[in-house]
């Protein structure tokens, strides 16, 4: 890959055992404060923890992109988060860490995420097989959930 005229190599790499540090700056690159902010510190490094599958983008040894997920393996996967530091878009890194957690996940019923109402995301996921569920004819279902702070 070449970006800003020097050639780098992305590697994956799986696990939870992330510096902390590289966590934060990933997540404030692309301003998710939520989990950076002074508050909020502790959470992410727990939530990390805590999730079922986790593949990372190195560039180097700095770390470039994250997908974690959670998972019963068997009926559900949940895509908790997928981020790229804003340097590294457009690279298809965000797509391989997607495929690494669909492959991972490839033999589970239901693929779900939340994501934000964006033309650009909405393009990025429907490319790689999701579907937003106002558009399923095949199955009639409904989704509800509770966001802490949001009506």
């Amino acid at each position: 890959m070449n970006h800003g005229g020097k050639k780098s190599t992305i590697e994956l790499r799986t696990g939870i055992n992330i510096p902390i540090a590289q966590l934060f700056g990933l997540y404030d690159s692309v301003n998710w404060i939520a989990y950076t902010n002074e508050e909020n510190r502790k959470d992410l490094d727990k939530a990390i923890r805590n999730s079922d599958y986790l593949v990372s983008a190195w560039d180097g040894e700095k770390l470039v992109g994250l997908a974690r997920a959670l998972s019963d393996d068997v009926s559900i996967f949940y895509l908790q988060d997928i981020l790229v530091r804003p340097e590294h878009q457009g690279q298809g890194i965000g797509k391989q860490l997607l495929q690494k957690c669909l492959q991972r996940y490839q033999h589970v019923r239901s693929k779900i995420l939340l994501t934000e109402d964006e033309e650009r995301q909405r393009i990025f996921y429907e490319k790689l097989g999701y579907r937003d569920i106002r558009d399923l004819r095949e199955v009639n279902l409904n989704v509800f959930v509770q966001i802490a702070g949001a009506e």
